[in-house]
């Protein structure tokens, strides 16, 4: 059966549902098991097909610029210019290398959710307990299960027996769900399905048994996991952008390479092998062959800088895109808050009591009307933390690291550290007997006998439970009136601020009572209040939101928690607005009102892994660029379509990290906003390096242009040309990928994804530098040429020139706009100084080793020479930074 026509097996009564899947109490026979199995297939999921690593390596040559590199190594190969054609081959493999070496792992994201699956599953066939493989099971199968079971598919529960189930995997949140057997209204969403037990989701206590109502594919996890198969990995900005360069460049650089043959050969009488070997040498001078090697080298190093920040990036990509982010949807728990609920509120007779502190570390004072109360002295408090303790199955410690960690259920654990917040001993205190909760009476209690003799049943559970139980306040000796409506506006008002309201009672028993019953607790319980408690928001996180605020960047809450808690974190951690809709609500909303919704609400509440898409989708339909939060298998989708997935690295799920592209070892939203600054701070270096690195084309371009139209020999040859791109990408244009963050980062807008990643400055600055040191070097080599060096001379200073006109250009290249003539802008970063020393050193050696200079036809140079060059070269660095002074000049105006 499809998930589109599948009945709401919630909204059935667990008496009817053995009748509609064909099965009965004693399960299926045989027989029918056999025959469903062959009409429904095994109980797996599917899993595509990995490209190979030979795949993955071919795939690298698919670039149209590698494609027009190829085709001028096959050119030079047939001129029998093996040099050229050894060097562009070597270009071509080494950026394929690169290339393969960044993609990394490839995608394992459904072969982690098939393993998801519980390889065995204890189930009644034809009466028989029996245990066989999870994958053999079929609709109707009544399946048996048991704390620490994982559920093997999706079960309608018929009996439960104190039955509590952890469906992170599924809603992220990681409070185990009590469950019943009752049916419930057709429309309420997956996180309320309340008697449904879905697969790949933890038993954590209790017993139950469930009838099979889906497996394989059509269960829960097996549509997100077709919804994952389905969504396609987005191209970043910068990877969308390159791709339009490179199509534009390359469609420019064919074009003009046969014009400039035609010109070479028809109108400047040029030979063939002549013509041929100028169109090559502006193909290979245009083409900058260097960049996308610097490009994976600067984000590699980002890479090591955002670990450095706790978050990890799987693919490269992501590194700069991270800096576009426009809006971040973030889970609540456990990344904006800390994921151990804390007491907040206590409601006691004698008014409210603000309780301090955070997570389960027993540290924090009390206050009731700002003032601070000694919990030794105060009734209220003595006797809410001396039942929140006895009655109650988990434990506060501390580990080897000096961590508090609480063990069982946080509600439980919340209460515990309140208690002994309160400074509350239970040594002198025996339990004898306990009624665990069930959903059933939806309350727990405990017998227990003090030192001194005195019994007493301590109850907590459910509000509306325990205020049907009262007849009256605990030990009140002031007659004061019991009000339960007074009582529940009490409540209602701490409920509003998203704090998760628990009920504490007592009642004093028999000296000769042993055994306690639900019948013991049904009149003469005495109210003592409640606990409120919330999971409270990060500190950290709160700035983060700020500073994300003040970069321009929306924070979107996405959670599966309830709307008042949502709304109630929102307004703590300062969101724009905390405008909150329902997950149930986006159901019937159309693609247009989605896109406007997402305008202005910030918190989404009870939403399922679709309303996640959805939202997603929605974002991406108004141009934004988003970041995604998720830990459980149900983000997986909506990572994998947001432009950066971001999972957590404690709590994540593994298929939420092979769905994503950044993992936080920390599971904190800060560690987001400062991967966005270190993300801005590579986009920022990257459009350094390809403003350094294109004026070396432009003016290798300019000076191959000029000598074909002047009808003179090439002043720098192909192999020439070659080495200056790859020597000065590998030593000046890597100095830029370690430039530090600039001061004012977070304080500008996001950048617009769809902006050309060459401005209409960008072009200026790239045609003026080109136009600088393409004319010094054509004037340098023509003036050698006048004075009778000859060509190898002419030629060795021609690329002297280009190298030290951009060994210079890199210092302007610090500040896009900003002048660098200062001590920081001149000294102030090693990684220059030492990248111009190597560049230094490698032009040395290609001008004075003998096989370079039989190799590239190189010449050694004198003194003279050499203060010419560097002439040249600082007369560039000074007019850049005059045009930079003109240009702050012009815009300030």
């Amino acid at each position: 059966m499809s998930n589109e026509t599948r009945p709401a097996w919630h909204h059935i009564a667990a008496d009817e549902i053995l009748d509609k899947l064909g099965s009965h109490s004693d399960g299926l026979d045989e027989e029918t098991a056999r025959r469903r199995l062959e009409e429904h297939g095994p109980n797996k999921l599917d899993v595509k097909r990995r490209r190979t690593a030979i795949e993955r390596f071919l795939e690298q040559f698919n670039n149209i610029l590698i494609y027009i590199l190829i085709a001028a190594a096959i050119v030079t190969a047939l001129l029998a210019e093996w040099i050229d054609t050894a060097v562009i081959m070597a270009v071509v493999l080494i950026n394929a290398l690169v290339g393969f070496i960044q993609e990394g792992k490839a995608e394992k994201a459904l072969e982690q959710i098939s393993q998801m699956l519980t390889p065995t599953a204890r189930v009644l066939r034809g009466g028989d307990t029996q245990e066989i493989k999870a994958e053999e099971l079929v609709p109707g199968d009544v399946v048996l299960l048991n704390s620490g079971d994982k559920v093997p598919a999706d079960l309608r529960l018929t009996e439960v027996r104190n039955l509590k189930i952890e469906e992170s995997v599924l809603t992220g949140e990681s409070q185990a769900v009590s469950k019943s057997v009752e049916p419930l209204e057709e429309d309420v969403v997956v996180n309320d399905q309340t008697n449904m037990a879905f697969s790949s989701t933890l038993v954590t206590y209790g017993q139950a048994k469930g009838v099979v109502t889906a497996t394989a594919m059509n269960t829960e996890i097996g549509r997100i996991s077709q919804m994952l198969t389905e969504e396609e990995t987005i191209k970043t900005p910068l990877l969308r952008q390159i791709g339009q360069f490179g199509k534009w460049l390359s469609g420019y650089i064919v074009a003009f390479s046969i014009f400039l043959f035609m010109i070479a050969y028809f109108l400047r009488d040029y030979t063939l092998y002549d013509s041929l070997l100028a169109a090559i040498s502006l193909a290979v001078a245009a083409i900058p062959e260097g960049l996308p090697a610097i490009i994976t080298i600067t984000l590699a190093i980002g890479v090591q800088e955002l670990a450095k920040r706790n978050a990890i990036i799987r693919r490269l990509p992501a590194v700069e895109t991270l800096g576009a982010i426009t809006y971040i949807c973030s889970d609540k728990t456990g990344t904006l808050t800390q994921n151990e609920m804390t007491v907040r509120t206590l409601l006691g007779p004698s008014g409210d009591y603000h309780v301090e502190g955070t997570g389960y570390e027993p540290k924090g004072d009390f206050h009731q009307d700002n003032k601070k109360v000694d919990p030794g002295d105060n009734r209220d408090i003595c006797l809410l933390a001396r039942t929140s303790l006895l009655c109650n199955e988990a434990g506060v410690q501390q580990n080897e690291d000096g961590e508090w960690v609480m063990r069982g259920d946080p509600t439980e654990g919340a209460l515990v550290s309140m208690g002994l917040k309160a400074g509350i001993k239970t040594d002198d205190y025996k339990r004898l007997d306990v009624i665990p909760f069930e959903s059933e009476h939806k309350f727990m209690a405990t017998l227990d006998e003090h030192e001194s003799g005195e019994r007493y049943i301590h109850i907590k559970g459910a509000p509306e439970r325990i205020l049907e139980m009262c007849s009256g306040l605990y030990g009140d000796k002031d007659g004061r009136p019991f009000d339960p409506d007074q009582w529940k506006q009490r409540m209602e008002q701490t409920a509003n601020r998203g704090e998760r309201l628990i009920a504490l009672a007592i009642k004093q028993a028999g000296r000769d009572q042993d055994t306690l019953e639900v019948s013991d607790i049904e009149e003469g319980v005495g109210l003592l209040g409640l606990a409120g408690m919330k999971d409270p928001p990060r500190k950290e996180a709160t700035e983060a939101v700020r500073i994300c605020r003040q970069a321009g960047i929306h924070v979107i809450m996405v959670t599966g928690d309830h709307v008042l808690t949502a709304r109630a974190i929102a307004d703590e951690l300062g969101l724009e607005t905390t405008q909150t809709m329902a997950g149930s609500e986006l159901e019937d909303k159309s693609d247009e009102e989605l896109r406007e919704l997402v305008k202005t609400y910030r918190v989404f509440a009870r939403t399922n892994p679709t309303h996640k898409l959805k939202l997603m989708k929605a974002l991406q339909a108004n141009g934004e660029v988003v970041a995604m939060t998720g830990d459980g298998v149900n983000d997986a989708p909506a990572l994998k379509r947001a432009d950066v997935g971001v999972a957590m690295g404690i709590k994540g799920t593994e298929v939420s990290k092979e769905s994503s592209e950044v993992v936080l070892a920390d599971d904190n939203f800060a560690s987001i906003e400062k991967a966005i600054e270190q993300g801005r701070t590579i986009y920022d270096n990257i459009r350094k390096t390809i403003l350094f690195i294109l004026p070396t084309n432009g003016a290798e371009v300019l000076v191959v242009l000029t000598a074909i139209l002047l009808g003179v020999m090439l002043p720098v040859i192909p192999v020439q040309i070659l080495w200056i791109n790859m020597v000065t990408a590998v030593t000046l244009a890597l100095a830029l990928a370690f430039e530090p963050t600039e001061a004012d980062i977070m304080l500008r807008k996001p950048r617009d994804p769809n902006t050309p990643i060459l401005s209409r400055y960008f072009v200026w600055r790239i045609v003026f530098v080109s136009v600088l040191i393409s004319s010094f070097t054509l004037i340098l080599h023509f003036r050698a040429l006048d004075s009778g060096l000859g060509m190898p001379v002419s030629r060795t200073i021609a690329v002297n020139t280009l190298a030290a006109g951009q060994a210079f250009y890199l210092f302007n290249c610090r500040y896009m706009d900003r002048s660098v003539i200062t001590v920081t802008g001149l000294l102030g970063s090693r990684y220059v100084l030492i990248a111009i020393a190597a560049l230094v050193l490698l032009q040395l050696f290609l001008t004075y080793a003998p096989f370079m200079n039989a190799w590239f036809g190189t010449a050694p140079l004198l003194p003279a020479h050499w203060s010419a060059i560097v002439g040249a070269g600082l007369a560039v660095f000074l007019l850049v930074e005059l045009e930079k002074l003109v240009v702050r000049a012009f815009f300030s105006r």
